[in-house]
């Protein structure tokens, strides 16, 4: 493909209009700006946080941004790696930062529905049924393993990401607030697994792969655990309270997202839908089906959070490029021959952005 043949992909210049019938759509205030002292605070609670989690963890300085970012945007994350990789480590030490109500489940092939959600039991005292609300109804979520449970009991989670809600027996139940599933699973160990379904794994906001730790790294992890930091029993001092993190949501939700930049992400978003004129057909081919608008919702939500954790006011093109394979790599699904031949989404997901002009 020459220069001359690649097309520039579609931006938005003005809103489309509204329906031919029924009251026009009223447009929405925009939000006021976060104030220096609420960028002051958020600053103040984001580092206590920071702090505390490296008091027990070892480097990961990308999780624990991707974790971060997850809390802050209201949204989910799956964390990938093969065993050993401290995942479980990293999100019950974000949890214990925050004083929360925090649950563990760890997912087996015989989990069931209820084992999460809750269930009805019947009562003879009273003679009549009442509710048991199950470990989802909890601030943190540690879904360990998610890929050993059953696809029943996965899509058993998908009222409770979305909705923040349960139904037992006929009755809602809303989550608290916040909510943050943060799921694990191990990508090298196929026996007594469930692949997840792509209904799901579109539901979590970020995906993130766990690397391993550098030598040095290793080897502070040795020394911590001889001075007992690391022993299971030893918990991280509850530094952050539940309102410090409503006020970060809430800041973060009034970041500036210039039009130019929300262009750019849905550019992005098209590109992977409509690949070939923009990387090829020889590249497009290895690609079964592009992102769905979660993944636009995705980079702006994610994109603010970031502009906080870096004290901003406002998101950079920087931002969306940094978020590019945590937002697209579970949403960009390639095909059989992409695996055959070794490419992974990372590649054509950087092609993609090289594709888009940059605002």
């Amino acid at each position: 493909m020459t220069d001359a043949d690649a097309q520039t992909p579609p931006t938005i210049s003005a809103p489309p209009p509204p329906p031919a019938s029924g009251a026009p759509i009223a447009a929405a205030a925009p939000a006021a700006a976060p104030t220096d002292a609420e960028m002051a605070r958020a600053g103040a609670v984001l580092q206590t946080i920071s702090d505390a989690y490296s008091a027990k963890m070892v480097g990961q300085e990308r999780l624990r941004t991707s974790l971060l970012v997850a809390l802050i945007a209201g949204g989910h994350i799956l964390l990938e790696s093969v065993p050993g990789l401290a995942k479980t480590t990293a999100a019950s030490t974000l949890a214990d930062t925050v004083k929360a109500k925090f649950k563990r489940i760890q997912c087996t092939p015989d989990l069931l529905p209820s084992d999460i959600t809750g269930n009805q039991i019947y009562d003879a005292a009273t003679g009549s049924f009442r509710t048991v609300l199950g470990p989802v109804h909890a601030n943190f979520v540690l879904l360990d393993e998610i890929n050993r449970s059953s696809a029943k009991t996965q899509s058993a989670m998908l009222e409770a990401m979305q909705e923040h809600q349960t139904t037992i027996g006929g009755e809602i139940h809303p989550l608290p607030k916040p909510f943050l599933v943060i799921a694990t699973q191990n990508p090298i160990e196929q026996e007594g697994t469930y692949e997840l379904p792509e209904a799901q794994m579109d539901r979590f906001l970020l995906k993130e792969i766990v690397e391993y730790p550098s030598p040095a790294e290793e080897f502070e992890i040795l020394s911590r655990i001889d001075s007992g930091v690391l022993d299971p029993d030893r918990h991280v001092h509850s530094a952050v309270t539940l309102d410090d993190v409503h006020l970060l949501q809430d800041v973060a939700s009034r970041i500036y997202v210039d039009p130019a930049i929300r262009n750019y992400i849905v550019s992005i978003a098209y590109v992977t839908r409509n690949p070939a004129p923009y990387i090829g057909d020889e590249r497009a081919r290895f690609i079964k089906y592009g992102a769905s608008p979660r993944a636009s919702i995705a980079f702006l939500q994610a994109s603010r959070a970031l502009a906080l954790l870096s004290g901003r006011t406002h998101v950079l093109p920087e931002d969306i490029r940094a978020l590019r394979h945590l937002v697209l790599r579970h949403r960009v699904l390639l095909t059989f021959e992409a695996d055959a031949e070794g490419i992974r989404s990372e590649e054509i997901i950087d092609q993609i952005f090289a594709a888009v002009p940059t605002p």
